[in-house]
């Protein structure tokens, strides 16, 4: 199984990160080691040694069939349940190694920094219209809606099946929006898919 992620997903996100505004060509993708799951409501342990530590909430797809080169107007078929999902990132160090043109997934892919929510399945959603939020200690913090990613659920799908086969059980962090910012030690964190709660845990 493996995690794939797409960075600057929403425009107000990309304007808070480095000021860029427009769409660019293909949809910037890295990836997660599956020892950064983190579910069924446990606790993100805050790493001492990372610096600053953020929260991104995303739309998260469960790929539920085997494809290759999938179609934009098929990749509907290839995914089942979406859920929200936190990429947790070490903003210091992804910065620091941005900076000195190294690769940078180690700042995103440490234990615990991708987290999942309830999976809700897609049957009867439009997905292209899915309202999400997160809530920090009873605040809301990122408030967004499906429709404003720069790239779709579906042309995400499209993209990648051209260069990674997809299998059963694979995970797509579609991108966050704006409204980013660090988390603390018991800090109580619920996400909000169409307004049903399907995350709630703490910061440790």
């Amino acid at each position: 199984m493996k995690i794939i992620a797409v960075g600057k997903n929403y425009a107000d996100h990309a304007l808070e990160f480095d000021g860029t505004v427009e769409r660019p060509d293909a949809p910037m993708i890295f990836m997660k080691p599956d020892s950064s799951i983190l579910k069924n409501g446990k606790p993100f342990f805050l790493p001492d040694f990372w610096g600053r530590v953020e929260y991104e909430a995303e739309i998260v797809v469960r790929i539920s069939n085997l494809g290759k080169n999938i179609p934009t107007r098929f990749a509907h078929r290839y995914y089942d349940a979406v859920t929200v999902g936190i990429d947790f990132t070490a903003r210091e160090w992804q910065r620091k190694l941005i900076a000195e043109g190294a690769p940078w997934e180690l700042s995103k892919g440490f234990d615990g920094a991708a987290t999942l929510g309830e999976f809700v399945p897609t049957e009867g959603l439009d997905v292209s219209n899915l309202s999400f939020r997160l809530d920090i200690d009873g605040r809301t913090v990122q408030n967004s809606n499906s429709s404003k990613m720069l790239f779709s659920i579906d042309e995400i799908i499209n993209y990648v099946s051209k260069y990674c086969t997809l299998r059963t059980g694979d995970l797509i962090f579609t991108g966050t929006p704006a409204g980013v910012g660090a988390v603390a030690i018991d800090n109580h964190l619920q996400g909000f898919l169409q307004g049903q709660k399907v995350l709630d845990f703490y910061i440790r």
